[in-house]
């Protein structure tokens, strides 16, 4: 069996492709996968480094800020579309699958102009504008919240949630080491920041400017900056603060820093919400404001409306999260109500349902 894999952007597209694709392999280790991502993006480097061979296309996303910088976006999609057509051709895949973001857009709809078999994951509450397109064409749409009748065709919809990473399953058994990992003691509380792939400047600048307070209270940190931020935060802790701060552009050993931590402060992208979700620790969203249709927002709504997670605004950010964290760090027991609220939006086995969907797909494949 042969199956292509495209979506890239963020980490929230990229992810959830790379989980499916792992899953896929579990279930048939001889099964061929090809990863089609945009070129220069991080899937570029991401995708091989799981073990994964991709292709690159020309294509980029729509500016809506800088409209002026869309002036070569209808040459970059022919191109792409063009080789996105070589790619079918020679690759000759059973099933075609998207994650999100315009990377996935050329191979998804030339797929459907020759008739493969596609699916479609949409992560988000909302729907992105890529997965708008391409709904009306592709055979099976795989979504992570409930009630996406409003944006979707009900008859091509499954419910599966969000594939994630399987070494977020069972972390109990690696807190210890967990903390042997990052350097902590055991017995001190540990807070967890999380920007996103990109990083986040609100969150950021909030934990920064608090950094006396938290050492104070003896608040172990495990922070990941973004690569932009980190340069700069790092030279701005003291040395004694460095000691209990453990300071990263990105966490490539997420397993281990969800282990260790007591609660996260987190953006509200669609994989973290899953993946907290199911590794089922406390935590304190930060939404950004400066995403399509407020998608954050609308992805924690649910669990915040049922009291299995904590929302600050970006705008409030900078005045009340550091003092909820600390609340929320001395208070096991609103600890505990969050993490047995949020079980019920928990879906471990959502990798396992995509690829049951994809392998109907292949059955029904002409190839």
């Amino acid at each position: 069996m042969k199956i292509i894999l495209s979506g890239g952007g963020t980490g929230g597209h990229i992810y959830p492709a790379i989980a499916i694709a792992n899953a896929c392999k579990q279930q048939d280790p001889t099964v061929n996968i090809l990863f089609v991502g945009a070129s220069g993006k991080m899937e570029m480097k991401s995708v091989p480094e799981a073990g994964y061979p991709i292709v690159g296309l020309s294509i980029r996303g729509l500016q809506r800020k800088h409209m002026l910088q869309n002036v070569g976006l209808p040459f970059r999609l022919l191109a792409s579309l063009g080789k996105a057509q070589k790619i079918l051709k020679n690759f000759q895949p059973d099933v075609v699958v998207g994650t999100g973001g315009y990377a996935s857009a050329p191979i998804l709809y030339m797929a459907t102009r020759q008739n493969i078999p596609t699916l479609i994951h949409e992560q988000n509450a909302t729907v992105g504008l890529t997965n708008q397109i391409l709904a009306r064409y592709v055979n099976t749409m795989c979504v992570a919240y409930p009630n996406m009748k409003v944006y979707l065709s009900s008859k091509k919809m499954v419910l599966t949630g969000t594939p994630i990473r399987e070494d977020f399953l069972h972390l109990s058994k690696k807190r210890e080491a967990a903390h042997t990992y990052f350097g902590l003691t055991p017995h001190k509380k540990c807070l967890l920041v999380l920007g996103g792939t990109l990083g986040a400047r609100t969150i950021n600048e909030s934990i920064l400017q608090a950094m006396e307070i938290l050492h104070a209270a003896e608040i172990q940190i495990i922070w990941a900056t973004g690569h932009t931020y980190f340069v700069d935060i790092q030279a701005k802790l003291s040395k004694q603060q460095r000691n209990t701060v453990k300071i990263y552009p990105f966490i490539k050993a997420m397993h281990f820093a969800y282990a260790a931590a007591d609660v996260v402060v987190s953006r509200a992208g669609a994989l973290a919400v899953a993946e907290l979700c199911v590794v089922q620790k406390p935590v304190i969203f930060v939404p950004s404001p400066n995403v399509t249709a407020n998608h954050q927002t609308h992805n924690i709504l649910p669990l915040v409306t049922k009291n299995a997670a904590r929302m600050i605004t970006d705008h409030e950010a900078s005045k009340r999260l550091v003092q909820a964290v600390l609340q929320l760090l001395r208070s096991e027991a609103q600890q505990r109500v969050l993490t047995n609220n949020m079980k019920a939006w928990a879906k471990p086995q959502a990798s396992a349902s995509v690829v049951q969907e994809i392998m109907q797909l292949a059955n029904t494949s002409n190839r």
